[in-house]
């Protein structure tokens, strides 16, 4: 795990030298190494404000801290002790760095780039991914974007032509933060870095409230007024003119020339491309086993590849959610966990399992850790808190997981991109599936406000938008397989961004780095053009998933019906959400209060939490309690 943020700003002086602060922050907090200064008369206030914004992500790199800066430039970088390279790294030259480099995330082709580099006539000193990086960008200059392979988020400052590079790895499950000021930028990894600088305005205005309520998920947009988020696979250039971004990759819709036999094979190739490089590094990574298809599929790659490499058994880690039944009635939940012990056992691994059982999701301190991780409101709090304990239980078992995440997305395993009823609807089809998860906005929330944020006209627009980005009816005849290629790249660059988010923001908070290997761009985009036919030869959900990994699996994992990750089934949590939200409005000094129906208080006032049970299901409970705990914590202004 690591971290970046910093500063642009080009309304100071000229000097383009900076001075360099790394710090190891767990054992050795006085260990400081710094570089010669040309100038800093320009620039010390501007390095506690890097200082500041970097501190703020520590918990993404919890033992080291790294800092460059410049009259123009400020950059910082997080670390953890697994990683042995300090940075920002600096290429010297003869009057002053010819680049300064932030590199957060990992490279999956650091072997075969640092190979051409060396071909080039480049000298590894330190060895470091971010070295090689740094190389890449004198090598081939903004190219070097393509040569690049991993997921990563990065800052590059080139003071010869005082212009800063904003890059995102191709599928974004990196995050990547960036706002705009009157003479430059301010970027991290996480939208805290941005909220730590003291020039920016925490805002809510009606642009953000509309992602908070609306189910779509748009690429860019961060809640925050003036907040951005750089596009997975993309590149933001700033320099003196101001800002501009453009993609250096994206899915694109094409033929598919591939028999089924050729496809299987290539799939389970690609597949086990996508696991080896997170084998490469010196402690094994955990898998984070279900049971189901995706997760067992990565478990038997990588334990095939750690015999193979002759490295010993891989971890595997599952949740066991049963609970005993009362008075001796049957245990609630799934059995997720005995298909685990069973895939376990076929691959050899070394197994665990961590119990869900009897957790007090509605802890408060629990949900802020939650909020924390975050940084605005989310609305599925029982299944983030569960998936934070989880993660945090997992990072004592292991520093680096692998996750099946996307794996659904890739292959075809919800109802919502597979079945007919959900392809053909006129939205995103996960939320037509799931619309009645989400009722109560218009009970809980002002009607005037609701009609002004027109979130039904929102997520049309939106979807719109979005299907229009591949015109896939221009390119494929046949409408039917069009619209499956439309919702194909629809999980991809809106679905998907939820679980990347998940994964991340909560596995950092627990100090556990997840890996998703089903998100490698080769895998996304050589199954992106298979025929839906093609995907689903045999009538069943990921059909080319089993056929790729049939000799890997037992049988009744292989054949195993897809399970959702369990969701809290007391009804007792809804009554206390119920009842913590009735507090709420009762509060004449809550700050959602503005936001609220003019006539709930007075409902809540007469019936209680009651008033809170007709057509208002778990998600708007959530949304109006993270939002009023948001604006609270973040002390976030309303501009609505």
């Amino acid at each position: 795990m690591s971290a970046i943020a910093g500063w642009v700003d080009f309304s100071h002086g000229t000097s383009s030298h900076g001075t360099a602060d790394t710090r190891d922050t767990a054992d050795t907090a006085d260990t400081r190494d710094t570089a010669d200064t040309a100038d800093t008369r320009d620039t010390a206030d501007g390095q506690d404000v890097v200082r500041a914004m970097t501190t703020a992500l520590a918990g993404r790199g919890p033992d080291g801290e790294g800092l460059w800066s410049s009259a123009h430039a400020a950059l910082g970088h997080r670390r953890t002790a697994r990683d042995p390279h300090p940075q920002p790294v600096t290429a010297p030259g003869d009057t002053g760095p010819l680049a300064v480099l932030s590199f957060a995330g990992h490279l999956t082709n650091a072997r075969a780039l640092r190979d051409r580099l060396t071909a080039a006539g480049h000298r590894a000193v330190t060895g470091g991914e971010a070295e090689a990086v740094l190389q890449a960008y004198l090598a081939w200059g903004e190219d070097f974007v393509t040569r690049i392979e991993g997921t990563y988020a990065l800052a590059l400052w080139d003071p010869r032509r005082e212009e800063l590079l904003l890059v995102r790895d191709r599928m974004g499950v990196k995050p990547l933060f960036w706002a705009a000021t009157p003479d430059g930028v301010l970027f991290g990894s996480e939208p805290k870095a941005v909220l730590a600088h003291p020039g920016f305005r925490r805002v809510l205005d009606a642009d953000g409230l509309r992602d908070i309520l609306s189910v779509a998920r748009v690429p860019g947009h961060a809640v925050f007024r003036g907040l951005r988020e750089v596009l997975p696979g993309a590149l933001l250039r700033v320099g003196r003119s101001g800002a501009s971004e453009r993609r250096y990759w994206q899915l694109r819709v094409a033929g598919h020339p591939d028999d089924l036999g050729t496809t299987v094979d290539t799939v389970h190739a690609l597949l086990e491309d996508a696991v080896a490089p997170h084998l490469d590094g010196g402690e094994p990574p955990c898998s984070l086993l279900s049971g189901g298809l995706d997760s067992s599929s990565l478990t038997a790659l990588a334990a095939a590849l750690a015999r193979r490499r002759g490295s010993g058994p891989i971890r595997s880690l599952a949740v066991n959610d049963q609970e005993p039944g009362a008075d001796g009635a049957a245990a609630q939940g799934n059995e997720d966990h005995l298909y685990a012990r069973l895939m376990a056992e076929h691959a050899g691994t070394e197994h665990g399992e961590i119990s869900l059982a009897g957790l007090d999701l509605l802890d408060p301190a629990l949900r802020a850790s939650v909020l924390a991780a975050y940084d605005i409101p989310i609305n599925k709090g029982d299944q983030y808190a569960s998936l934070r304990l989880l993660f945090g239980e997992a990072r004592g078992h292991a520093a680096v997981a692998l996750s099946g995440e996307c794996g659904d997305d890739v292959f075809g395993g919800y109802n919502w991109n597979r079945l007919p009823e959900w392809i053909a609807s006129p939205t995103f089809p996960w939320v037509a599936e799931n619309r009645p998860r989400f009722l109560g906005t218009d009970v809980l929330f002002d009607a005037g406000l609701l009609g002004k944020l027109d979130l039904a006209g929102y997520e049309r627009d939106c979807h719109r938008d979005a299907v229009a980005e591949i015109a896939a009816a221009e390119v494929v005849a046949d409408p039917v397989e069009a619209r499956y290629r439309e919702v194909t790249y629809l999980a991809h660059t809106r679905h998907t961004r939820v679980l990347f988010d998940r994964l991340d923001r909560l596995g950092s908070a627990a100090g556990l780095d997840i890996r998703v290997p089903f998100a490698d761009p080769r895998l996304v985009e050589y199954t992106f053009n298979i025929p839906w036919e093609m995907k689903a030869f045999d009538g069943r959900e990921k059909s080319l998933l089993r056929a790729a990994m049939k000799d890997l699996l037992p049988e009744p994992v292989a054949m195993r019906i897809k399970t959702p990750y369990p969701n809290l089934r007391d009804a007792g949590y809804d009554r206390v959400l119920r009842e913590r939200l009735a507090g709420v409005a009762l509060d004449p000094d809550s700050p959602v209060a503005p936001l609220l129906a003019p006539g709930l208080r007075a409902a809540v006032a007469r019936d209680g939490a009651d008033a809170l049970v007709a057509g208002v299901g778990r998600a708007a409970l959530e949304t109006a309690l993270q939002t009023d705990a948001w604006l609270r914590a973040y002390r976030v202004e309303l501009a609505l």
